[in-house]
């Protein structure tokens, strides 16, 4: 199980436009990704449009934000084209990230369908995790990584 301090597990994953995104490209910067269920509903757009308006302190920052579902490439481009999303949205249909991560979970109660549960994860400039929270609420999830964003220094 991932925990804070280890180093965040790779990922190549198409973002809404079919261009592959790997995390490893992105050393040197702070990785904000927050998984979401589906996009176009609404504590999934809450939880976006929490991260569009967050972005200017996350780059101030030296962060990148991404978010990550199962959604198809067409769902997520329409999603980011929509809620005017200044960032890339990845799409984990295999559900390999979000596994690896811990969001991605069969049964969620009493209800046993496989779910993905709405998460966020802050991965210093080294690549490790430095603060994750797997079932968290749509504007905590932001408030949370910017929080870390912004008093997180660079590890040795």
């Amino acid at each position: 199980m991932l925990a804070i301090g280890d180093m965040a597990p790779d990922f190549a994953l198409p973002n809404q436009d079919g261009d592959t995104i790997k995390l490893s490209d992105y050393r040197g910067k702070k990785v904000v990704i927050f998984a979401f269920p589906k996009a176009g509903t609404m504590g999934c757009t809450q939880q976006a449009c929490a991260f569009r308006d967050a972005l200017p302190e996350l780059q101030d920052a030296n962060a990148v934000v991404f978010g990550v579902s199962a959604d198809s490439l067409p769902e997520l481009q329409n999603f980011k084209k929509k809620q005017n999303l200044t960032y890339d949205l990845l799409s984990d249909a295999s559900h390999k990230m979000l596994d690896a991560y811990g969001a991605w979970a069969i049964g969620f109660g009493m209800i046993k369908l496989p779910v993905i549960r709405r998460s966020v994860w802050v991965i210093d400039e080294t690549g490790r995790l430095v603060d994750m929270e797997i079932g968290i609420g749509p504007e905590k999830s932001m408030q949370q990584a910017l929080q870390t964003a912004l008093n997180t220094k660079v590890s040795g």
